[in-house]
């Protein structure tokens, strides 16, 4: 089970707005604000940003955020596309190992890879 994620940004506050716009489709708001990290969630911090100024572009992660539905990934993508993010996938039907899913990949600004699934039911 997953009980966080954190990412490495170099500019905090610009990561903070774009992923604030990101993640409000997927019903997630910011929590809590620090010096040098900051954390999105529902109910509590399970999304992090933290500040690593020597990061590099491509040393990134692929975090999977699950959406409640399909509007809400395509709602997701949009707003990544429309806050400097790029599209590593558009929305759209995968196949995966248990059937079928929803799902869009977006690069943020900071060479992170970050997906929103859903599996709607047929």
């Amino acid at each position: 089970m997953i009980d966080h994620v954190s990412l490495a940004v170099t500019d905090l506050d610009r990561a903070t707005a774009f992923y604030a716009m990101l993640l409000a489709p997927l019903g997630q708001r910011l929590l809590v604000r620090r010096e040098g990290n900051c954390g999105f969630g529902k109910d509590y911090p399970e999304f992090w940003l933290n500040l690593r100024a020597d990061a590099n572009p491509g040393d990134g992660a692929h975090v999977a955020l699950r959406a409640r539905d399909c509007d809400a990934v395509d709602a997701f993508h949009a707003a990544a596309l429309a806050h400097g993010g790029a599209c590593g996938g558009p929305p759209g039907e995968r196949s995966v190992t248990n059937g079928k899913c929803y799902a869009a990949f977006i690069l943020d600004p900071f060479g992170n890879r970050v997906e929103a699934v859903t599996f709607p039911r047929d």
